[in-house]
């Protein structure tokens, strides 16, 4: 998966229509969307895990993001809860920056200690 396409979704979402969807890592439940974007070659979700990281956000590019069930209001990404676990915390004052971009990229992206092929 490209860099440019790690930030963009796979099919076409509304990001609006995503928040408060469930989110669903391969192993399980990982919290709700708080937050997502529909900028172009950079789009992400920003998810509320709740209890089970603390009550911590992460961001996960949209890229990650590999169905969404809009009956069941779930989206499904294509990492493990213990890669999301351990990806890049989430920072509120530097989430737009591109350098923060670039090393949530790297973390995610090919070579990323996060990166699962999507195929």
């Amino acid at each position: 998966m490209a860099t440019t396409d790690l930030w963009s979704y796979r099919s076409s979402y509304s990001a609006t229509a995503l928040k408060g969807f469930s989110v669903e890592a391969i192993d399980g439940d990982i919290g709700k969307i708080d937050d997502a974007t529909d900028e172009v070659g950079g789009s992400y979700v920003v998810v509320d895990t709740g209890p089970w990281i603390f009550g911590k956000k992460v961001m996960l590019p949209a890229g990650v993001i590999r169905d969404v069930n809009p009956d069941d209001q779930t989206v499904f990404v294509n990492r493990t809860k213990d890669e999301i676990k351990n990806a890049p915390e989430f920072d509120e004052t530097r989430y737009r920056d591109d350098e923060y971009r670039t090393d949530l990229g790297g973390y995610y992206g090919p070579g990323g200690a996060g990166y699962r092929d999507p195929s």
